[in-house]
């Protein structure tokens, strides 16, 4: 017999075929799959449940092909601790990950281009100190004290087929920034004197204005790509040419200007 007296039956998974054990099943919109197969899909995928098996086996070819792109992809800056943004400036695109090995983890790679936004939120909390009294119980002080915390959020909107957001915390715990002075309810500290806050800040800062200008950038280039050209004529051979991509004569390949 199995769970709750009843027998156990078996289901299969509608994307690979193989057998789900008990409590591996995820549940898609006409169909299962197995916990090996969802492991498979981004991580910033949160609409497993109202998705078809072909949606699925949709996005599972696209996270096969992303595995060339994480290949090609060459890190030249990194922003973050624990959860980084990886940019390749050569390549215009952008990764988000924890994972040290690329290659295993497979995280999305993102155009430069396909960024619609990007959101930098500073959440405030404060947790009540107390003291302890002659019996060794928890008291509050009079009047109440209290420690001021900080966590801070970057939500990154994009234009993909199967996420639209890229949502991640900066810091791994909360930074309290007045732990050695707890303040009354009506007094709060100067929360920017505090290393730790300004650090996330400044990388939160860091990470919106590098993205934002690199979207703003590589759109401005594929619109000035796409707009008509104006025929010049080539200085070189006197023909009348629209100038190539890079800034040469068509016919004999000279510098038009």
């Amino acid at each position: 017999m199995g769970l709750f007296g009843k027998v156990f039956e078996k289901k299969q998974c509608s994307i690979c075929g193989g057998d789900i054990g008990l409590l591996g099943n995820r549940k898609l919109e006409d169909g299962n799959m197995c916990k090996e197969c969802a492991s498979k899909l981004s991580p910033f995928f949160s609409d497993r449940r109202s998705s078809t098996v072909e949606e699925i086996e949709q996005q599972l070819a696209y996270r096969e092909e992303n595995k060339e792109a994480v290949k090609q992809f060459h890190t030249t800056r990194t922003i973050g601790e624990n959860m980084k943004l990886l940019l390749d400036e050569d390549a215009r695109k952008f990764i988000v990950t924890r994972s040290r090995n690329l290659e295993d983890a497979n995280p999305d790679v993102i155009n430069y281009s396909d960024v619609t936004g990007v959101d930098f939120k500073i959440d405030e909390d404060k947790s009540e100190e107390k003291r302890e009294d002659k019996d060794g119980n928890k008291v509050s002080y009079n009047p109440p004290k209290f420690i001021f915390e900080y966590d801070f959020h970057i939500t990154i909107h994009v234009n993909n087929p199967y996420f639209d957001t890229i949502s991640y915390q900066l810091n791994p715990s909360a930074v309290r920034t007045n732990e050695d002075n707890p303040l009354p309810m009506n007094q709060k500290p100067n929360e920017r004197q505090n290393r730790e806050y300004q650090e996330y800040e400044k990388m939160g800062n860091d990470i919106k204005n590098v993205l934002t200008a690199a979207r703003q950038e590589a759109r401005q280039e594929r619109e000035s790509a796409a707009a008509p050209k104006t025929p010049v004529i080539c200085p070189l051979c006197g023909a009348t040419t629209i100038p190539t991509p890079a800034g040469t004569c068509e016919y004999c390949g000279g510098p038009v200007k």
